[in-house]
């Protein structure tokens, strides 16, 4: 006989782990993690060599990479509210189409102009996915697996980023940037097609097919919640400082003591195998003890690895690499899966405000990251270390503020 506590359990929306419809969401959103994350960052591998192509200075080579994340945080805030009115699974699959051909556009690409516009025209393409991905999973999935899922995505992005600056590194040290750069968009196009076929249509999504004044009344609740307003500075200055410091880290294992070659230093971007398994334990950790209590962890993991960074013997640098790597994704997997799930219980449009989430987190990735480059350029490994540490000392004090917040649903 069945108890009251159990009857709602039972009549809870969602797919659940373990049937063929929670496995179908969670491979095509990690195939779409890996595609959005390698299209990104597919140049980071390839800035010093960038520079030399081009002739620019190496803080100049990070605005392949920053102008495309500026556009992707701004393109945000319009395909959040977007996907509310046309769904979620249509934005995701035109987005990645989109970006693919845009990619391949990029390798062909004449002259540092036009190869600049192109990557702002990346990010404007591919903001259908991450604007609406953990959305999807609050909306789709058994309210147990939120976070477990949310953890196995940025898993995905994990993995993306990895392959896509492993992938790019080796094949420009033996055929140059442009065919690099096509490798990319062919993972992309692999991962598209993955996601076309297995993510399943929504069920549980309902348009919202509000005015202006009612969008702008949930985006003003959407920053004024105290514990959104945290998630958004995490995203932001974790963001931040992860992308400093591997746009700076290149630039240092090609020179001296170092010397690497470019396909060598781009096995640095292994350790992103960390930051996967990271994201996905802490999804199943906040689900057993809750959000609050993983995330400091993260945060000072992700502290502790910069500062293992700083002696100058190659197998210190990667293992600091590594735990900063792992550290970083366990907070930002919690924070990011966290929002919508906040957003929900406090009546906020939940992709507005993942997109905002997202939106802090790009800016501070653009902004950070090409202050990486200057950090690089006037004051060495010694200043890449200062800013990231100081960015990473931010997301532990907002991460014991979350500790002490109050929880709207339980």
């Amino acid at each position: 006989m069945q108890t009251a506590t159990q009857i709602p359990m039972r009549l809870e929306p969602g797919h659940r782990p373990g049937t063929s419809g929670y496995r179908r969401v969670v491979l095509a959103l990690f195939a779409a993690g890996v595609a959005t994350f390698a299209l990104i960052y597919s140049t980071q591998a390839l800035l010093p060599e960038l520079a030399t192509e081009f002739a620019v200075s190496s803080a100049d080579s990070t605005l392949s990479l920053s102008l495309t994340t500026i556009a992707l945080g701004l393109t945000l805030l319009v395909a959040g509210p977007l996907s509310d009115r046309v769904g979620r699974t249509r934005l995701i699959h035109v987005s990645l189409i989109a970006s693919v051909v845009v990619a391949a556009a990029s390798a062909l690409a004449p002259n540092w102009p036009t190869f600049l516009g192109l990557r702002l025209a990346l990010g404007v393409t591919i903001a259908g996915l991450p604007a609406v991905a953990t959305a999807y999973l609050r909306e789709e999935l058994h309210r147990g697996a939120h976070a477990r899922a949310a953890g196995l995505y940025i898993g995905g992005t994990a993995i993306g980023g990895m392959t896509g600056r492993l992938a790019t590194g080796a094949v420009a040290e033996a055929w140059g940037w442009r065919w690099a750069l096509a490798a990319a968009a062919v993972l992309g196009l692999i991962c598209a097609l993955i996601v076309w076929f297995a993510l399943p249509e929504s069920q549980h999504f309902v348009a919202r097919r509000a005015g202006v004044r009612p969008m702008l009344g949930m985006a003003r609740r959407a920053v004024c919640d105290p514990v959104l307003l945290a998630l958004y500075g995490i995203g932001m200055l974790g963001a931040g400082a992860f992308v400093a410091v591997f746009n700076a880290l290149g630039f240092r294992l090609t020179s001296e003591p170092f010397g690497l070659g470019l396909g060598a230093a781009s096995l640095v971007f292994l350790v992103y195998a960390f930051g996967s398994a990271g994201s996905a334990i802490a999804g199943r950790l906040a689900d057993a003890f809750g959000r609050r209590a993983v995330v400091p962890i993260g945060a000072g993991l992700a502290l502790a690895g910069v500062l293992l960074t700083i002696p100058g013997q190659l197998p210190v640098v990667v293992a600091g690499a590594a735990l900063m790597t792992a550290g970083f994704f366990v907070f930002h997997g919690v924070a990011s899966g966290w929002v919508p799930v906040r957003a929900h219980a406090g009546g906020v449009a939940g992709a507005q405000a993942a997109s905002l989430y997202l939106f802090a987190y790009y800016v501070g990735s653009s902004v950070f990251g090409t202050a990486g480059g200057h950090a690089w350029a006037y004051a060495g490994w010694s200043g890449v270390v200062v800013l990231a540490g100081a960015l990473f000392a931010g997301v532990a004090v907002l991460s014991l503020v979350l500790r002490r917040s109050r929880a709207l649903a339980s």
